[in-house]
């Protein structure tokens, strides 16, 4: 059996915007990862990028299960000798959080060329708006993340 390749032509990228107020961190970031890298579409080819773009706004809002807000720790090495930086998930999501949450969808995707190509079409923002009206993205429902009540 061949292995089916999708042409140029075939290929039809979507917009889609999540709003992460409420999601928890890991449900959220699995299913970003699939419709980025386009594992929802039935001409998915795990050689191609086939998946579509998405937005998540509202990354400071996303909340963590049990006690990892303030147990589970990020790590981050300069690449020096004693360059290990170490913190916790609720410090690093009160500094920067886009690039928390950015970086825990970009450790779901391929560590390769193709990895760097799919997460290129990721875009997150701590805040409620974002730049990408013109786009016209379609509200993306992740029905598998548990919005957790204030």
């Amino acid at each position: 059996m061949k292995t089916y390749s999708p042409k140029k032509s075939e290929i039809h990228r979507e917009w889609f915007v999540v709003d992460a107020s409420g999601l928890t961190l890991g449900r959220m970031a699995t299913e970003v990862a699939r419709i980025l890298r386009g594992k929802h579409k039935p001409t998915f080819a795990p050689h191609m990028d086939m998946g579509d773009h998405v937005i998540v706004v509202n990354a400071s809002e996303v909340v963590l299960t049990a006690n990892k807000f303030e147990t589970k720790l990020v790590h981050h090495h300069s690449g020096y000798p004693g360059g290990l930086t170490t913190r916790t998930y609720g410090d690093a999501l009160g500094r920067r959080p886009a690039d928390t949450v950015r970086k825990s969808i970009t450790g779901m995707l391929p560590k390769n060329r193709l990895g760097s190509q799919v997460a290129t079409k990721l875009k997150v923002y701590a805040g409620p708006t974002h730049p990408h009206g013109a786009q016209q993205p379609k509200p993306l429902e992740i029905p598998g993340a548990r919005r957790e009540v204030k």
